[in-house]
Parts: structure tokens; C-alpha cells; sequence
């Protein structure tokens, strides 16, 4: 209980301080996407999530950029040993990708080379993602803020080896003006207006394969457009 009651009073400290940071909006012209050690061997560590889940969150992290003709580096740490390669659907979703094999370095910042390739971009609106959350994406999160970049830490897309590990990372970020977010509020961020373009005919079919609830949602509708029809009981609810 007492431990609990701890986390639960950082969070609170986190949250009060998270405030006094003016909100940003992520603006797609400024944007860089991060793919941060989302390795194979390291993806036994995401315990905080659902493996399944995790894996999928994983990959709809490394699509965000090329739904939006976003630039992207991907980013691995000592691949060769037991932390192992990006999986190869994240080099299938982006071909024409920068890609960094840091063999050292455990914050991606503290590499020269992956420095000056997010330097080279001209970007300052940066959404990552790594494994664990608690090194990967937080010591690379707080460095970006250090250095003045606006950040977006995508929640979904960072796994560590527990929930209470998670809950402190994410509040060490928060407490660094980190915005620390979903898929979806990246995604909306984004794209602002349905209108847009990409817009809703472009993200119905990415949703529907990286944010499943969104797209189902959708092709219920769809399906009681097309072939519903209205039951008795249905009939006794309110619309």
C-alpha cells in the first residue's frame, strides 16, 4: 500500500508539472519519426503489455510515417548480439529509411551519427518510440528536450518489464515537458482535419489495420448502412 500510495503521489507531481508546458501541436511539416530499438531480442523485455498487442503496436508505430510521407530513422543498439535486428516488416514499411546500428551507445543520443541524422532532417517535432521505455525512449526523450526539440512519446509503442517501471518512466518524461501519448492522439494530431489530405480515405484503411476498434466501429456502420435492418428491440432504444 505504502509503495503504492509513492507512485501514485509522483504520478500526481508529474501530472502538476506536466501542465506548466504550454501545449504544442504536432505539426506534420515538422515532424520525424523515431523507431527506437523496437528489436526482436529486446522485445522479450515489453512485459507491460500483451505480447500479441505489443507486436502490433510496434509495427503501427513504424507505419505513422509513411501514411503521412513523414521521414523516419530507425535505430537499433548492439544487433548482433542477443538484442537482435528491427523486425523486417518495420524495413518493409520503410525502405527509404535512415538506419543508425548504434554498437555502443545505450542512449541513441549520445551517438554521433544518430545525432547528425536528426539534425540533417531540419525536423524539431519528434515521435518515438523504443524498448524499454525506461532507457530507450526516456534517456533519448529527455536528451531531445535538452537540446529543445518538442517530443511525442508514443505510450502504445514503448514496452519495459513492468507496469509500475512504465508508470515512473512515463513521469520522468512528463516532468521533462514530454508529451506522452496514444496512437490515435499522434494520429489526430496529425492530420487535424478528416479533410486533410491524408484524410479520412487515406487513415480509414490504416486505421482499420493498426487501430482495429476505429476501423470495426467503421465497418459496422458500413454494414448496417448497406444491409441492416432495424429490429423490434433495436427499435426500443433511443437514437
Amino acid at each position: 500500500m505504502k509503495f503504492t500510495g509513492l507512485v501514485s503521489a509522483a504520478m500526481a507531481v508529474a501530472t502538476v508539472l506536466a501542465d506548466a508546458y504550454p501545449w504544442t501541436r504536432l505539426e506534420k511539416e515538422k515532424a520525424l519519426v523515431l523507431v527506437v530499438d523496437l528489436q526482436e531480442g529486446l522485445y522479450n523485455l515489453a512485459r507491460d503489455w500483451d505480447p500479441t498487442l505489443f507486436k502490433h503496436q510496434m509495427i503501427a508505430h513504424a507505419a505513422i510515417g509513411p501514411v503521412f510521407g513523414i521521414p523516419t530513422i530507425l535505430t537499433t543498439s548492439a544487433e548482433t548480439g542477443p538484442n537482435g535486428q528491427l523486425p523486417q516488416e518495420i524495413f518493409d514499411l520503410n525502405p527509404d529509411a535512415t538506419v543508425v546500428r548504434r554498437n555502443g551507445p545505450i542512449n541513441a543520443w549520445d551517438d554521433p551519427a544518430f545525432r547528425e541524422a536528426v539534425k540533417a532532417t531540419g525536423k524539431t517535432h519528434i515521435i518515438l518510440a523504443g524498448i524499454v521505455t525506461d532507457v530507450c525512449t526516456a534517456f533519448l526523450a529527455r536528451s531531445l528536450r535538452a537540446e529543445g526539440y518538442e517530443v511525442w512519446a508514443n505510450i502504445e509503442a514503448s514496452g519495459t518489464t513492468s507496469e509500475v517501471i512504465r508508470s515512473i518512466s512515463n513521469d520522468q518524461m512528463l516532468r521533462a515537458g514530454v508529451n506522452v501519448v496514444s496512437l490515435f492522439a499522434i494520429i489526430g494530431d496529425i492530420m487535424r482535419d478528416w479533410r486533410s489530405s491524408p484524410g479520412a480515405v487515406e487513415l480509414y484503411p490504416w486505421l482499420d489495420k493498426y487501430f482495429p476498434v476505429y476501423g470495426m466501429m467503421a465497418r459496422a456502420h458500413t454494414a448496417a448502412i448497406r444491409n441492416g435492418t432495424i429490429t423490434e428491440a433495436a427499435a426500443t432504444l433511443p437514437n
